[in-house]
């Protein structure tokens, strides 16, 4: 399967949308991947090309807070960092409904399945739109995902996920007691959760990129 891709720009911010033939008949995937901090959807996408995903329609937007020097971010690091989890929060709901918009135009009245992943602060951004996000969550994948300050005037969702989480035991930026920790957390919170802690570092390695195929392809 080859996946073409095209650049557009939603609420002011660059997306990247990648896309083969899409069956309206089936179930479509809305997969959204959210790059690390301090980055950009291309770094995310050169992993991301790999996922080998059967009607799918792949978005990669660009995170909401200008970091400098073209890099951006999911929200705020601080004493701030609540308000701009809020924000994110907004932000993402406006791009998942651009999203359904795009798809709605292009399908019709297919059945659309909004499922997440990303790496870093864009695993956590996975974890948290899952948690309080207003559209229901198919499926989520989180590598060195971990969760930031989270707000405390929100409801978590009601709706329940399937949630596969990669953390790496090597990791020196994200500490595996964090990733396991917001891992366990989405558990408690009711969401469905497979857990695999491997020998990595902080990055994304082949073996993720397989192992997300296989859990969005099940």
């Amino acid at each position: 399967m080859t996946i073409h891709y095209q650049n557009t720009y939603w609420l002011g911010k660059k997306v990247l949308i990648g896309k083969d033939e899409l069956d309206p008949s089936q179930p479509v995937n809305l997969l959204l991947g959210f790059h690390g901090a301090d980055s950009t959807p291309e770094n995310l996408l050169v992993h991301g090309n790999k996922l080998k995903i059967e009607n799918t329609m792949l978005i990669y937007p660009e995170g909401p807070l200008d970091a400098g020097e073209g890099l951006f971010s999911w929200w705020q690091d601080g004493p701030r960092q609540k308000e701009s989890v809020i924000q994110f929060l907004d932000y993402t709901g406006k791009v998942v409904d651009e999203a359904h918009q795009y798809l709605q135009q292009e399908l019709g009245n297919a059945t659309i399945q909004t499922c997440l992943w990303g790496f870093s602060q864009g695993g956590a951004a996975s974890l948290v739109y899952t948690l309080f996000g207003r559209h229901p969550i198919h499926k989520v994948a989180s590598i060195c995902g971990f969760l930031p300050d989270l707000p405390e005037n929100k409801d978590p969702t009601s709706h329940k996920s399937s949630i596969f989480g990669i953390y790496g035991k090597n990791d020196d930026l994200v500490p595996s007691f964090l990733a396991d920790y917001a891992l366990d957390a989405m558990k408690d919170m009711g969401h469905d959760l497979i857990v695999k802690g491997t020998e990595q570092g902080h990055e994304i390695k082949s073996e993720n990129i397989h192992d997300l195929t296989a859990f969005f392809k099940s």
